[in-house]
């Protein structure tokens, strides 16, 4: 946690989303008020020059930071603030009236539509730190993309100051994401925190990202405030949901609040317990500005501390790791600079994507982008759209496979027996590996009991392996699967809500690695190879994904003067197979009688003309056949 500067000496701070570099923290002798009322920042300083003051939000400066490089040299320098936006008081603000003990930081966590972000604008209406308005929607939703789908997609912060029982007391929130694929964000917030409010919904109760928010916070042994919300609704069952909370978290039903985040309804209690439950802390969430050249030298998760004051690291946390790969081009290639300079700014506050260059004989330069999961994928895509106004080609998603060498020249070629591939094109021949892994998740599906059989059919058609089945309650069932993260990629969440009439929820957690049969499916147009439509599958899918790969290539590519023959192969065998015919003129059309051989003549040379053709004309796909192949659709 970041101190505000007269309480840093002698503190340490983790660092949010910054530097990776060693780091030395001087606070200034005290906090200095300046007349800006913003945030107003200069060039980085060098070694040489004197560290100029930073003015922050409300005009108040907490500090220097000078960020030193693996030798020990100055590299950057930036000054330390509170992050949250603080009320205006007509006075000056005195942050003396805020000891430790009276300041408390805490998360609201929920399955996805649970009402997270509607319970964080009650608790900023009644701290008076937004006027209560009928508009007050999404409030701390700052992204078009999150307003659109109705979803939070980056954590965000708010500092609340509420009076409880004659004592001033400072709340920082944090507001976190839902969605399984931005798990990493929510447990970034939770090491900044002490406590959570777990928000559940009085009508669906406990989902599966429910439970999977709950451990995290189990794990961080954070004080958990459980609280029933949309009890307005219809069909709520409050108490349905207190037993599954009792029987799964193991608290008590006494310790539940039932609240309408929507009516306002008893939302203040939940402020109270806040103060009373979650345990202050040495300080204030933080962050920090860093004048720093390259974003890839800033690693989240470090810790902070002072110079020759050394601490151990914060332990337990992981960096974010891609789960889905997806190669991203320009329509244009005029337009490559544009689309490069928006993938840099927009990585700039969503590190979890990683970025490799690729090229492409058919859609030219671009790269190969890591994503933690579909969704991520698509807000992604559609905020380069909307913010940066870019159009993008993105081609079929794959997941991170690995192979172990058998072969001593490839071996000695990667440095390493053990390689991961992330591009189809890259997949190594199975003469030359000893075996292929594939990655696998451990999922959770929570379901009413009435579909337990379409979902089960489901999951094994997916090469699902059941762990466990538990009955939450008298009519719900949690399932507990290994699957092949490939086989979940693109359209089993469709599938699973289709099969259980929207009811059923999914959640999914990194299992590692398992050895599996894969094979590389080549796409043959007149026997040359087409590398964008190369994909990984598993031996058992190679026949159905190829016959539909081939089916759809056959609507896309438009007709020729010359046959085309779409192939889908392993290696020299041919598994599906699709014909483009050709355009034909009716060289019979004068033939009115007389012999057949005459005919016949006509129509052999007509053939033999066509032949010659095939041998030497080319195939050129158009790229719009390439986005109708490409495009994300469920491979069946």
């Amino acid at each position: 946690m970041l101190s505000l500067a007269p309480r840093a000496a002698g503190g340490w701070a983790r660092l949010p989303s910054a530097c990776g570099a060693a780091a030395v923290l001087r606070p200034s002798p005290w906090v200095e008020k300046s007349p800006a009322d913003h945030a107003a920042f200069t060039r980085p300083c060098s070694s040489q020059k004197k560290v100029t003051r930073v003015c922050v939000r409300n005009g108040y400066s907490f500090g220097r930071l000078d960020l030193l490089g693996r030798r020990g040299s100055p590299l950057a320098h930036a000054s330390v603030f509170c992050p949250f936006n603080l009320p205006k008081y007509k006075g000056k603000l005195d942050m003396s009236l805020f000891p430790v003990e009276n300041i408390r930081n805490f998360s609201i966590i929920a399955h996805v539509d649970h009402g997270k972000s509607t319970l964080a604008d009650r608790l900023l209406e009644i701290t008076g730190t937004i006027a209560k308005t009928d508009q007050n929607k999404q409030v701390l939703d700052k992204l078009q993309v999150e307003r659109e789908r109705g979803i939070t997609v980056k954590a965000q912060t708010a500092s609340l100051f509420y009076n409880y029982e004659g004592i001033n007391y400072l709340l920082n929130l944090i507001d976190t994401p839902g969605h399984v694929d931005f798990s990493y964000e929510v447990s970034r917030s939770l090491s900044a925190c002490q406590g959570v409010i777990l928000v559940v919904d009085a009508n669906e109760g406990i989902q599966a990202q429910t439970m999977a928010n709950f451990y995290l916070a189990f794990e961080a042994q954070l004080a958990i405030i459980p609280v029933i919300n949309k009890i307005d609704l219809k069909n709520a069952d409050p108490e349905r949901v207190e037993k599954q909370i009792e029987k799964l978290f193991d608290l008590s039903k006494e310790e539940c609040i039932r609240i309408s985040a929507k009516l306002g309804t008893n939302v203040e209690k939940v402020l109270q317990e806040v103060i009373e439950k979650v345990p202050p802390y040495a300080g204030q969430v933080g962050y920090l500005i860093a004048g720093m050249k390259e974003v890839t030298e800033a690693q989240i998760g470090d810790t902070l501390y002072l110079h020759k004051q050394p601490v151990e690291p914060l332990p337990g946390f992981k960096s974010a790791k891609p789960m889905v790969f997806a190669g991203m081009y320009p329509v244009d290639q005029s337009e490559y600079n544009n689309l490069k300079s928006a993938i840099e700014k927009l990585t700039l506050n969503d590190s979890s994507v990683t970025i490799h260059r690729d090229s492409s004989l058919a859609l030219g330069a671009g790269w190969r982008l890591g994503f933690l999961g579909l969704l991520h994928l698509e807000v992604f895509n559609q905020r380069l759209e909307q913010e940066y106004n870019a159009s993008v080609i993105l081609t079929a998603p794959t997941v991170p496979y690995k192979a172990v060498l058998s072969s001593p020249k490839l071996i000695k070629e990667h440095r390493k027996e053990e390689i991961t591939i992330i591009n189809p094109a890259e997949f190594p021949d199975k003469f030359s590996v000893s075996e292929y892994l594939e990655p696998i998740v451990l999922g959770t599906v929570i379901t009413p009991d009435e579909y337990i059989g379409k979902i089960i059919t489901l999951c094994q058609a997916r090469r699902a392996v059941q762990k466990d089945m538990v009955y939450i309650d008298e009519h719900r069932v949690m399932l507990k699967y290994i699957f092949p993260l490939n086989e979940i990629l693109v359209d089993f969440y469709d599938a699973l809500k289709s099969h259980s009439s929207g009811y059923a929820s999914f959640d999914y957690e990194d299992a590692g690695y398992q050895t599996a049969d894969l094979v590389k499916m080549d796409i043959l147009l007149n026997g040359n190879s087409v590398e964008e439509l190369g994909t990984v599958v598993h031996k058992d899918k190679a026949y159905a994904v190829g016959k539909a790969m081939c089916e759809r290539l056959k609507d896309a590519i438009p007709r020729q003067l010359f046959e085309i023959a779409i192939q889908a192969t392993l290696g020299s065998k041919v598994i599906a197979r699709e014909t483009v015919k050709a355009y034909r003129k009716n060289v019979l059309a004068k033939c009115y009688g007389g012999d057949i051989t005459r005919k016949m003549k006509l129509l052999k040379r007509q053939a033999e003309g066509k032949k010659k053709m095939r041998k030497i004309g080319n195939v050129e796909v158009p790229k719009d056949a390439f986005i109708s192949v490409l495009k994300r659709q469920s491979e069946k």
